[in-house]
């Protein structure tokens, strides 16, 4: 078994960016700089320019490429005029780009090969007096660049290799991973990656780091990390506690068991329909499927609502009996992509499709639902309670009776299938997001073998959820 130097050996010489690959993309990015530049000199106002990210600090896994350009303007100026400027120098550096937007547009494109944003921010005098959430990034770009040294940001991009080939890599609210920030912060702060994975190992959250020692708040999260330019913010707000425990998953098993799998992404094929019903065979479960065109929006938008949706529809289903085994949201979209933690909402969906996808252990319910009552000792309720069906005519009630010390009814069940529930209003009465509940009046639902034709669409997420893995 090779032992865990050896290994990170082989993986740092695969992942760190050799200098032909650093000296061209210096060459792209000070090109990129000074044509900004050039664009800055046309505008009615003063601003400069900054280059920020990983590839700024020589922390990027190599083959990324990705350059990020802040265009800072005084902390005066107001949005509209922010706004108008910034996007004139991106336009004049990016004639073929196009406009995104954060908290206020930017443009993005790109530029011999690299995937270029020139972002708008304002310059102000600490990360504590931004104006918007990407006015803080320069910030943190200052902070790393003045403590990373070159076997330091060499562990960052292992650092960032492994969380990427875990699956946890990512500050987008789809993934809810590690940001670029938080892992650099990490990696600075236990002073290296074997030293991050072997604190990680025995974490028990929440667990707090403060590089600065200077928090001012309280956070309820499972790891915080305090922003060190900002101490009201916690850099991994954003984290689940899934990819916390992911990540602790997988830094066990590397200390363990060397191995350089964990550093290579697995890509996934698709289930096809046979795949999907030779699953149900041998589950002997009911899937169900609500489906539904997806709202135009970015994921950092879809992917909340899409979360809420599924709480709100396993929760109606499990109120009616119908026992959730194991649900998942899912869209038709490939994966969206990591916005560095700074702001932007750069992660366009693409998703055309949207399911709420769910298995049960029970598919259909019995025609009558016992309800019981409170005991007969506790008179004033329990006396309210048979009032309450003791004149009741309906021939499907039975009762109210009495079972050990207790009056109970036995009354008709709303929905004795999960088809009827699901296609029912009150399936839409639970708590959806709020763009979902538009096309959601719209679903189709699909219910046992009938689920096999999502494969087509949505043959990856079937995948990961019939075939989970920590």
């Amino acid at each position: 078994m090779d032992d865990l130097e050896a290994v990170l050996s082989r993986v740092r010489d695969r992942v760190v960016p050799e200098p032909a690959e650093r000296e061209h993309l210096r060459a792209v990015a000070a090109d990129l700089t000074e044509r900004t530049r050039e664009a800055i000199a046309d505008l009615p106002v003063d601003a400069d320019v900054v280059q920020v990210g990983s590839t700024a600090r020589g922390t990027w896994v190599s083959g990324d490429r990705d350059i990020d350009l802040f265009v800072r303007f005084d902390a005066d100026l107001d949005r509209e005029q922010l706004e108008e400027y910034g996007l004139a120098v991106g336009h004049a550096v990016l004639p073929d780009g196009h406009e995104e937007y954060a908290e206020h547009p930017y443009v993005k494109g790109t530029h011999e090969g690299f995937d270029v944003d020139l972002v708008p921010c304002h310059d102000v005098a600490t990360a504590g007096d931004l104006v918007s959430a990407v006015d803080r990034t320069p910030f943190h770009d200052a902070y790393l660049s003045a403590r990373l040294d070159e076997d330091l940001a060499d562990d960052v991009v292992l650092a960032k290799a492994f969380l990427k080939g875990i699956g946890a890599y990512g500050s987008d609210l789809r993934t809810e991973g590690f940001s670029g920030y938080l892992t650099e912060l990490l990696v600075l702060e236990l002073g290296g990656f074997v030293p991050l994975v072997e604190s990680a190992r025995s974490w028990h959250p929440p667990v707090e780091f403060d590089p600065e020692g200077h928090a001012e708040r309280t956070f309820d999260d499972p790891l915080v990390v305090v922003d060190p330019t900002d101490p009201t913010r916690n850099v991994a707000a954003v984290l689940s506690a899934a990819n916390l425990a992911r990540f602790q998953h997988y830094a066990r098993e590397l200390l363990a068991t060397p191995s350089e799998e964990p550093f290579e992404p697995e890509a996934l094929t698709p289930l096809g329909p046979g795949d999907v019903r030779d699953h149900l065979d041998r589950r002997e479960t009911t899937p169900a499927a609500v489906v539904f065109d997806a709202p135009d929006v970015v994921d950092d938008q879809l992917w909340p609502q899409l979360r809420r949706s599924l709480d709100g529809v396993v929760r109606g289903l499990n109120e009616r009996g119908f026992d959730v085994l194991r649900a998942q949201a899912m869209t038709d979209a490939a994966d969206g992509a990591d916005n560095g933690g700074d702001g932007r909402d750069d992660n366009e969906s693409g998703a055309e499709r949207a399911a709420l996808y769910a298995e049960l252990e029970v598919a259909t319910r019995p025609a009558v639902v016992r309800h019981e009552g409170p005991p007969v000792a506790v008179r004033k309720h329990a006396a309210s309670f048979y009032e309450s069906y003791a004149d009741d005519v309906d021939p499907e009630t039975y009762g109210p009776f009495i079972d050990g010390d207790r009056y109970v009814v036995e009354r008709e069940r709303e929905f004795t299938t999960v088809r009827e529930y699901l296609e029912s209003d009150a399936a839409g009465d639970v708590a959806l997001g709020a763009q979902v509940e538009r096309e959601f009046a719209e679903r189709d639902v699909l219910v046992g073998d009938a689920v096999a034709t999502l494969a087509p669409a949505f043959g990856v997420p079937l995948r990961e959820f019939y075939e989970p893995h920590p």
